[in-house]
């Protein structure tokens, strides 16, 4: 189990994934601390990775991994192969029922991601031969419009858990085409400070609708050791080796808040009991948010504005019993 750790260095402590120091510094300070550097952005020390080198060869393996992990993270079906890019327009431009047209915008949305890189592939193994291809070349044109497009499709794509769009991550891909290898790299530290924030906003709901319920007790200590999981997590690629550590601890500590059973007290009214029930899966509804925030890195604010008016709900209706 992950314990909380406050750890002291030139007067800075981090503490659950974040350095806290009497002025925060600018975002972009880095940091030397246990033989690992970390960048700060929005009160949040980060993990960091020194982006490789800008190279055509580099950017495709970069999009390839955030193709596969868009994919992974949102619904299933999607993930249409890109020789298939004009039967899919075809099924969207002849849907007209809402609920189908916009899933025929996903399976779309898919081919087109897919497509351009496929043509982003021929471009790198072209000019591994030799052959210097230019940004004005038509290969790269028609790349950049596909992922333009699906870009924009991708706002009809949904999480995997079918919570909410999740664009944001959707994105990336796009990004990593578009923009430097040093901005990307930048982009992502804003989206992981964004999700630390996001898992802290989840835990202290958590505890704040179970604060004091005798039903619930040592609960914050699970809470806290999941939330501090869950933004190692979010920081770490995994290509780093800590992985083998980070992984399991954020898997044992979620699999603990999710088998929590609270304690049912003397004299508890069958009322009480059915309210006990639904708390139970609210907690493990919590620790499911967090477990989805933090593997795909990017906040998901429409699934935790919906929680958090649900735990002030419940919380009510503790306070009943």
């Amino acid at each position: 189990m992950l314990k909380p750790q406050l750890q002291e260095q030139h007067g800075n402590f981090r503490c659950q994934g974040q350095w806290l120091r009497q002025q925060s510094p600018e975002n972009g300070t880095l940091i030397d601390f246990d033989d690992k550097q970390y960048i700060h952005f929005d009160g949040y020390w980060i993990r960091y990775y020194a982006p490789p080198p800008d190279t055509l060869a580099n950017r495709k393996r970069l999009i390839d991994h955030l193709t596969r992990r868009a994919f992974h993270h949102t619904e299933p079906g999607i993930a249409t192969p890109g020789h298939r890019l004009e039967l899919a327009r075809e099924a969207h431009d002849q849907q007209h029922d809402p609920a189908l047209k916009r899933v025929n915008a996903a399976m779309l949305a898919g081919a087109l991601f897919n497509r351009a890189t496929d043509v982003f592939t021929a471009i790198v193994e072209t000019e591994e031969k030799g052959v210097k291809i230019s940004h004005e070349n038509e290969l790269m044109r028609t790349c950049s419009e596909c992922f333009s497009e699906a870009l924009e499709l991708g706002k009809q794509v949904k999480h995997h858990s079918g919570e909410e769009g999740i664009d944001e991550l959707w994105g990336e891909p796009f990004r990593a085409f578009t923009l430097p290898m040093d901005e990307y790299y930048r982009s992502r530290y804003i989206k992981v400070a964004q999700t630390m924030a996001n898992i802290d906003q989840l835990a202290g709901t958590i505890k704040a609708t179970f604060e004091g319920r005798p039903e619930f007790p040592d609960l914050d200590e699970l809470i806290n050791n999941y939330a501090t999981a869950a933004k190692l997590e979010s920081e770490t690629m995994k290509a780093d080796q800590n992985i083998f550590k980070i992984w399991p601890q954020f898997i044992a500590a979620g699999e603990a808040l999710s088998g929590y059973q609270p304690v049912i007290q003397p004299g508890a009214s069958r009322k009480c009991l059915y309210v006990l029930e639904h708390a139970q899966k609210k907690l493990i509804a919590g620790a499911n948010l967090i477990n989805w925030v933090a593997r795909a890195r990017v906040p998901m604010p429409k699934s935790t504005i919906d929680y958090v008016e649900n735990c002030k709900s419940l919380k009510a209706r503790l306070d009943a019993c």
